[in-house]
């Protein structure tokens, strides 16, 4: 029986660590063969009392907890590997919860060679009880809010581009290196461009299943959706033929909008263009909250679906134009 590390970057999650530590306890893979090392990058809430509690709690499961002095993701990550023990490596999110066969079955499907690096698919949940969190929750895992990224919408196994929080093997992290600290989002991404550069696969497995909560407000999801349009960016300067149809659409939408506004000003007829997108645009996102809300049957979905989705291209799309145009290296060096 391998054993296995589950890695986890945290950073002021005492409302969701609990929970996560939960799941891991109650999973089918036998405990003695799970260790949980905590990432923590300098929390100020009660996460780590939260995490001590446990410790008291269920001494019988190992969870230990090592520093992220640099407070990002692909460190905390990082820091969790150098330490960790097992023949295999699972990657899970404070703001996730894994059904109870999500370590045996990606355990499963990393020793049977379906894939180097193997994944699941969400069930996103709303982040708050309020109708606009609902309606994220929605959004995040529409078709047209998030095009056709498969660990939020698949329905059967196959190999893809990357997945969600990976399982992969200690040996894989020796042969092709751990994940790139300069990238503060999209650390997952490249990890996985480089496991397919070495000839190796990515698995998407429905089976392997997760419940991942959504941002609960439209700030929150637009500084999400920022940092994903940006450090997306950063990825595509290294990677560019990695770029996908789904990831083009946004920054383009973007570009149409500010160069149909700027040539309105002495084009009309380019006013009937800014006017006729933006129309279909719109007409298109509340189509998608009415079925929503009927589907749901939640008035909350009618007109806070459209505001979600919208809010996530735009942003998105903004954010990676504005990464290309002002790279994180260019930034480094002014600083």
């Amino acid at each position: 029986m391998p054993k296995v590390s589950v890695i986890v970057p945290c950073y002021n999650e005492q409302a969701t660590i609990r929970l996560l530590l939960d799941a891991i306890y109650t999973q089918t893979f036998p405990l003695n063969h799970i260790e949980v090392i905590i990432a923590d990058g300098q929390s100020t809430d009660n996460t780590l009392e939260e995490i001590s509690s446990f410790q008291r709690q269920r001494p019988e499961m190992v969870v230990s907890v090592v520093e992220n002095l640099q407070r990002v993701i692909p460190s905390g990550l990082n820091r969790a590997i150098e330490v960790a023990q097992g023949e295999f490596i699972i990657r899970m999110d404070a703001h996730s919860i894994p059904a109870p066969d999500y370590i045996e079955t990606s355990v499963k499907a990393l020793q049977s060679g379906s894939g180097d690096s193997v994944g699941g698919v969400w069930q996103i949940r709303p982040g708050a009880t309020t109708g606009l969190a609902r309606a994220i929750a929605v959004a995040a895992s529409h078709p047209l809010g998030v095009g056709d990224a498969l660990y939020r919408i698949g329905s059967h196994a196959q190999e893809v581009d990357t997945v969600p929080f990976g399982a992969f093997s200690r040996g894989l992290v020796d042969r092709i290196g751990m994940f790139d600290e300069t990238l503060l989002t999209n650390e997952d991404y490249e990890f996985n461009v480089r496991v397919r550069q070495s000839g190796g696969k990515i698995w998407l497995d429905p089976a392997i299943r997760s419940t991942y909560f959504a941002r609960a407000t439209l700030r929150e999801l637009s500084n999400q959706y920022w940092r994903y349009g940006y450090w997306k960016a950063q990825m595509l300067l290294r990677h560019p033929k990695t770029l996908r149809w789904r990831q083009a659409l946004p920054p383009l939408f973007v570009i149409t909008l500010i160069g149909f506004g700027i040539l309105s000003i002495g084009l009309p007829f380019v006013r009937w263009l800014l006017a006729v997108e933006v129309l279909v645009y719109t007409t298109v996102l509340l189509c998608i909250g009415i079925q929503m809300s009927i589907k749901n049957k939640d008035a909350a979905l009618l007109l806070g679906v459209p505001i979600a989705i919208a809010t996530m291209h735009l942003t998105w799309g903004t954010a990676l134009l504005w990464g290309l145009i002002n790279p994180a290296s260019k930034i480094n060096k002014k600083t």
